[in-house]
């Protein structure tokens, strides 16, 4: 364990300020602070302007389920901050001004954090940066949300690899993951604010729980990490992971751990190496392999989005290829969101989506490639509604993958396109996904539970349904 030590002066106190990392175990923001003796105040701040705000193309920014799983995950951090007999100050407002304002209030001398890589973020923490500049105090950033350390990486982060498959390979090459930093073992708080702030629910920011939502996750590191261990552990979790008959309505269908991974709940190095136990008794094997996989395409995302900066983000995107105009785009985009297509796969995904602010993978890939190849709509509206209603949000994660969808990335050509119809025998053979979505479909047989537009006169009679009455006609055709 690393001891931390209570120490006197001013000069000693920093501030330890929490974003996507809302941790004890291997958090490097803390101990970089513990490692110059410095008394630390930890800080959370809710971003208003993220809770509250509203997206360039007019969607909420937070879903209230996402919001929900927030609270819950400052909640736990605060517990554990007062298990060790300290505390965790809260604060709602604009985290350059609050911060900055603590920093003057308890006299720090520099200000740690686990930096971000994306664009509203960075801009928060270079004013940040600059306010402190003004006070003499400093800002230093470590990294949090990667599973390797940028010093470690084969090429300068400007030189990471376009292609997926060839950033992998250098990485797993020569590149060791490097163990987790231990839990400090005494508190490093000396003090204990008079107001330490209250938590607020996703209420006070107008954004309660609405009817027909359906929580799936509960945040908070404890929480997390249990949830890693039960997938790894148990023996429909792991061992089964991207199996060919795992099906859509089994729980365990997804590891569903990036929730907490993306914020900061749980530390990417923790879910590798408690993949590499497990590999230690039964072996490497395709589902882990796989799952480690997606923790370093994790990496690959931010990367790419620190490499490309606000590109990323950009209609035409890294690219910059001509997207073209949908004449009646924002009409096709409302029945997709909506879930109103016609198309029950694409349908009942994202009634789910809405609902429990989670899709699986495959679900997500299937919807976006129906919404920028068969309606051929902006991908950017996608992504954003993506970043509104996904309660395990990432932004480099969200962004990059859509710009392979809509084929803005160098690697794009390599993705094939898979038939909805396929899709949905693979996953829901007996429609147990589609009909929990869509309950309009319950009474059809599972033939028709794809194509209910294709029932006969007679089968429209026996089943009392009518295609476009009781479910939209298909918008476009589909297989």
């Amino acid at each position: 364990m690393f001891k931390l030590f209570r120490m006197g002066g001013l000069k000693n106190r920093s501030i330890l300020w929490y974003r996507q990392d809302l941790r004890m175990h291997d958090n490097e923001a803390l101990h970089e602070a513990a490692r110059f003796g410095h008394q630390v105040i930890p800080v959370y701040v809710f971003d208003a302007r993220i809770f509250q705000g509203i997206s360039r193309f007019g969607h909420p920014r937070m879903h209230p389920l996402r919001a929900r799983f927030i609270v819950e995950s400052v909640k736990a951090l605060r517990q554990s901050w007062r298990d060790m007999g300290g505390d965790l100050i809260v604060r709602v407002g604009k985290p350059e001004e609050i911060i900055f304002s603590l920093a003057g209030e308890f006299k720090t001398s520099m200000v740690y954090c686990n930096r971000e890589r994306t664009r509203d973020e960075v801009r928060v923490q270079d004013k940040l940066e600059r306010n402190l500049w003004s006070i003499g105090q400093e800002m230093r950033c470590t990294r949090g949300k990667m599973l390797y350390y940028t010093q470690d990486l084969p090429f300068p982060v400007p030189h990471t690899p376009d292609h997926f498959p060839a950033f992998r390979k250098e990485l797993e090459r020569v590149i060791p993951v490097r163990p987790m930093l231990d839990i400090p073992d005494t508190t490093p708080v000396p003090i204990r604010p008079a107001d330490a702030g209250e938590i607020p629910e996703p209420e006070d920011f107008r954004l309660g729980l609405e009817r027909g939502l359906e929580p799936l996750f509960n945040g908070g590191e404890k929480e997390g990490i249990r949830k890693l261990k039960e997938y790894i552990w148990s023996d429909g979790g792991l061992k089964r992971y991207r199996a060919k008959d795992n099906f859509l309505n089994n729980a365990l269908f997804s590891s569903s751990l990036s929730p907490w991974l993306a914020q900061g709940c749980l530390s990417p190095k923790m879910v590798y190496h408690e993949v590499k136990s497990y590999e230690s008794i039964f072996r490497p094997g395709e589902a882990s392999q796989n799952l480690l996989t997606e923790l370093v395409r994790r990496d690959y995302c931010r990367l790419i989005t620190n490499k490309y900066g606000d590109r990323v983000f950009q209609r035409g995107g890294i690219l910059k290829k001509p997207v073209p105009h949908v004449r009646d785009e924002t009409y096709l985009f409302n029945l997709w969101k909506e879930g109103r297509t016609g198309v029950p796969l694409v349908d009942a995904a994202m009634k789910a989506l809405r609902a429990t602010g989670y899709l699986p993978h495959p679900l997500r890939e299937a919807v976006g490639r129906f919404l920028v190849s068969s309606l051929k709509v902006n991908w950017q509206l996608g992504a954003d509604w993506f970043e509104a209603n996904l309660v395990d949000y990432d932004a480099a994660s969200n962004w990059v993958n859509w710009l392979f969808l809509a084929g803005q990335m160098p690697e794009s050509g390599e993705e094939r396109a898979v038939s909805l119809a396929y899709l949905a025998k693979k996953y829901d053979p007996s429609g147990h996904f589609i009909r929990k979505w869509l309950k309009e479909l319950d009474p059809l047989p599972d033939s028709k539970i794809l194509h209910p537009e294709s029932l006969s006169k007679e089968e429209q009679l026996k089943y009392g349904f009518t295609p476009g009455k009781n479910y939209p006609r298909p918008i476009i055709p589909f297989g």
